[in-house]
């Protein structure tokens, strides 16, 4: 991991770096960007107030987010005291494997310590307690309703010398941002493609695998003793059996989070009743049930997500000093898997490695190939589970077909062997590679159990409705 700002301070690498975007892509970005800049300008296009909120660039967070392991230990390295934080602003920490009750591949999987932590709470409530401990840092600020209109350059076009921008908030003032670095961690609506074409460089080619996914998301009261023996619960579908699944997270101020979802068309209505049944018709009855006795607190919100995208960075020949992609501006997954947030901080972190050893000068062509090799595992992972359903469009590996047919006996081993769930559970959450589940302790293990049946736990007992 690389170090923090206290062993960094003595290099400084220039007086000003830009971040667009104050998302989590963004925070994380500012947070290392803060290590080697003098002064940090966080730049973000809607008001930022302080307190957890969902703002108008950002309709994905008013759904249920996972913060994966790998993803939670980077936070926390660079936010020290991060889980004391959440834990006292009421989010939970939770084991991935003895607090998740999930369904897949036919049966629960076992329940068991696998030392890896994730967060439960809202999206929103995380991305602000990490601002407000990003925003300690003396020489970040934070600039909202701020929207950049185009970068400024060198007269031969060659290196991004500052941002043009408009305050929106200050009666749509115009103003000059210079800078030694920009960081556009904009998300997938990112206009860096446009800024590159505008300035005579070729675009980064685009890879996308159409999902079609549709889910709908309702927040309900929580009480000790809604859900007996765990924290959460996932229901994932397993085609073409079935193409439905479903989230049941605890979050912060005793709430739930309850999510369900459909592919190519089969999406979940957004009336009480059809949403119930929806959930009735799910392979497992754990959120049904769940559903039959809590109080709803929310609207019930439709969402929908049309294709894992990725922008092809690291093949263009040319690209200006200065300036570099990250996050979802780069690739944005299928949200389903929970990658997103731990991929951007994947990125940051080999960002804060390469500044440290080389700093700015060449900084793009070393960065975007560096962070291909971060993409591509759970870009692996994502598109490779989205090739399951007959209804996903797009480039599809030669060898999805076999992988797939191998992970599903992994995730049935996982109904009872610890080892089994614990090498899943690390590929899962993005600590080590896929190529992992090959080995042949795990490798024996998958074929010499996957195909004994046990009894699957049994659910809990269907309440009658308040």
């Amino acid at each position: 991991m690389p170090s923090t700002q206290k062993d960094q301070s003595s290099r400084r690498l220039g007086r000003r770096a830009v971040v667009i975007g104050a998302s989590m892509a963004g925070l994380l970005a500012a947070r290392v960007l803060s290590n080697h800049f003098d002064q940090v300008f966080l730049l973000e296009r809607d008001k930022v107030h302080d307190h957890p909120e969902t703002r108008k660039g950002q309709p994905h967070t008013r759904h249920v987010h996972g913060l994966l392991a790998r993803g939670f230990e980077i936070m926390t390295h660079y936010f020290p005291g991060l889980p004391e934080d959440l834990v006292q602003g009421g989010a939970l920490i939770g084991d991935m494997g003895a607090d998740l009750r999930w369904f897949v591949a036919g049966g629960y999987r076992l329940q068991t310590h696998v030392g890896m932590n994730g967060v439960l709470s809202s999206r929103p409530f995380l991305e602000w307690r990490i601002r407000r401990m990003l925003l300690t840092r003396p020489n970040i600020t934070l600039l909202d309703e701020c929207e950049v209109k185009e970068p400024a350059t060198d007269s031969a076009k060659q290196r991004i010398t500052g941002v043009h921008v408009v305050h929106r908030g200050d009666g749509h003032r115009a103003e000059l941002l210079e800078t030694d670095l920009v960081i556009d961690a904009s998300g997938r609506g990112s206009a860096a493609a446009k800024w590159l074409a505008a300035l005579g460089y070729a675009q980064p080619e685009e890879e996308a695998v159409q999902v079609n996914i549709g889910y709908a998301s309702r927040i309900y009261r929580r009480k000790p003793g809604d859900l007996v023996g765990a924290n959460l619960i996932m229901i994932t579908p397993t085609p073409p059996q079935s193409i439905r699944g479903g989230f049941a997270f605890p979050m912060e101020d005793d709430r739930w989070i309850v999510g369900l979802g459909g592919r190519g068309g089969d999406y979940p209505p957004t009336d009480e009743a059809g949403f119930l049944e929806f959930a009735r018709s799910l392979a497992a009855p754990d959120i049904y049930n769940l559903l039959l006795q809590v109080e709803p607190l929310s609207e019930i919100v439709p969402y929908r997500f049309p294709a894992n995208l990725r922008r092809r960075y690291e093949k263009l020949a040319r690209f200006p000093e200065g300036f570099l992609v990250l996050g979802d501006a780069v690739c944005s997954f299928n949200p389903v898997y929970g990658q997103g947030m731990t991929s951007a901080a994947l990125q940051a972190v080999e960002l804060d490695r390469l500044l440290a050893d080389r700093g700015v000068k060449g900084l793009a062509s070393a960065y975007f190939k560096q962070i291909v090799k971060i993409i591509d595992i759970p870009w692996q992972i994502a598109v490779g589970e989205d090739f399951r359903f007959p209804t996903t469009q797009g480039k599809k590996a030669p060898e999805t077909d076999l992988i797939n047919a191998y992970v599903t006996q992994v995730n049935r081993a996982s109904h009872h062997d610890p080892v089994a769930l614990k090498a899943f559970l690390e590929v899962m959450n993005l600590i080590k590679p896929p190529s992992s589940l090959m080995r042949p302790r795990i490798l024996w293990r998958v074929l010499r159990r996957s195909r004994k049946t046990l009894p699957a736990p049994q659910p809990q007992p269907a309440a009658a409705a308040s």
